[in-house]
């Protein structure tokens, strides 16, 4: 075993820093900083802005014009893949696994359960490709539903059966994403949407990927709990480090140890990568922070899209604030600060605000 590296929190949050872009000199181009994050998250809440949208603004700032990630997803330069957008070369780490669905070994109950429905509705699943063969990319209202066994949920609507179906055909890498969003999204052949790149085998394809995501995050825990798609840990990649104060074993990616730090003010989306790791943004940032959109509004302590606030190394705080486009307002509500805020904190986030009341087109109107 080689050196353990011995970080205090603030070396670890700061190797966190680098991976995700956000210190003090930004990124200036949308491909590059999706391929540093290695994934970003689409969720549609629009609150303030599509999640997508905010973390990109974080890295970039005003300057980011939205047209040029939708663009980038339309030219396939980026790709859709499970709810997460991805740079085109990337996908081919997924492909073997594509391959072996519903997953290698032993089945477990549940993809027992999934591979039966498919197989049951396999002229459903034919009927869904062929349409796409002869006139894709189409939107799902224009796929046929011809499921003779329908997918057991509760809730039903008319698209459940093929809504599934694609999810399913999107594993097996049959069907993919072929850009647009939301209800306007487009589907088509896997083979006209992923490129032509050489497939690893997929043991390596995972051990690729978990180096992938340590790049993104500077520093993880070898294991975690278990995630649907994308896991939080990284296995045995990168170099061992324990880091002060906090119990475990860490990875850290060791190109990011030892740089010269120099930290700014930003706000995050609430589904920002910083922050898919809860136990690490407990253990290494020390910041509380739950999403409160599911809460009902008399519960909520920090409001309902509360965007986490980093200032140099730190979580300090959370922004209450609420895009209200028929008024033209970006109307914040509360700053809520977990530390006290020193004059250049509260100018340093002041500028994010209006820096982010700029790119959404908005005035900024304090409430307090």
């Amino acid at each position: 075993m080689g050196t353990v590296h011995q970080l205090s929190r603030a070396d670890a949050r700061r190797v966190a820093l680098h991976a995700q872009l956000l210190t003090h000199d930004r990124p200036t181009d949308v491909v590059e900083t999706v391929r540093q994050l290695s994934m970003v998250q689409l969720e549609p809440t629009r609150a303030i802005a599509p999640s997508a949208e905010l973390v990109l603004w974080s890295r970039l700032g005003s300057t980011f014009s939205t047209s040029e990630l939708w663009d980038a997803l339309d030219e396939q330069r980026l790709i859709e893949l499970r709810g997460s957008l991805r740079v085109a070369e990337d996908i081919a780490l997924f492909r073997a696994e594509m391959a072996e669905w519903p997953g290698p070994g032993p089945l477990k109950p549940w993809q027992e359960e999934i591979r039966d429905w498919v197989d049951a509705n396999n002229d459903c699943r034919r009927d869904i490709l062929e349409r796409l063969r002869a006139d894709g990319p189409l939107p799902i209202r224009e796929l046929p539903d011809t499921c003779v066994i329908p997918w057991a949920s509760s809730g039903w609507n008319n698209n459940r059966n093929v809504t599934m179906m694609l999810d399913k055909l999107v594993q097996r890498g049959e069907v993919a994403a072929a850009g647009g969003t939301g209800r306007d999204r487009l589907w088509d052949l896997a083979s006209r949407v992923y490129p032509d790149d050489p497939v690893p085998p997929p043991e390596q394809a995972r051990v690729l990927r978990a180096e992938r995501r340590l790049s993104s995050l500077g520093i993880a825990r070898p294991r975690g709990p278990a995630a649907p798609f994308e896991p939080v840990d990284v296995g045995d990649v990168g170099e061992p480090a324990v880091v002060e104060g906090v119990r475990g074993e860490w990875r850290v990616d060791p190109r990011l140890l030892d740089l010269p730090f120099s930290g700014r003010a930003a706000l995050l989306s609430p589904f920002d990568r910083l922050l898919h790791d809860r136990k690490r943004m407990t253990d290494v940032f020390e910041f509380d922070y739950i999403l409160e959109m599911y809460k009902p509004a008399s519960q909520r302590r920090w409001g309902y899209y509360a965007l986490p606030i980093l200032y140099g190394d730190r979580l300090v705080g959370k922004l209450d604030a609420r895009a209200d486009r028929d008024e033209g307002a970006l109307v914040v509500a509360a700053v809520h600060e977990d530390v006290p805020f020193s004059p250049a904190m509260t100018a340093a986030v002041d500028d994010e605000v209006e820096d982010l009341a700029r790119w959404l087109g908005l005035e900024p109107v304090h409430l307090d």
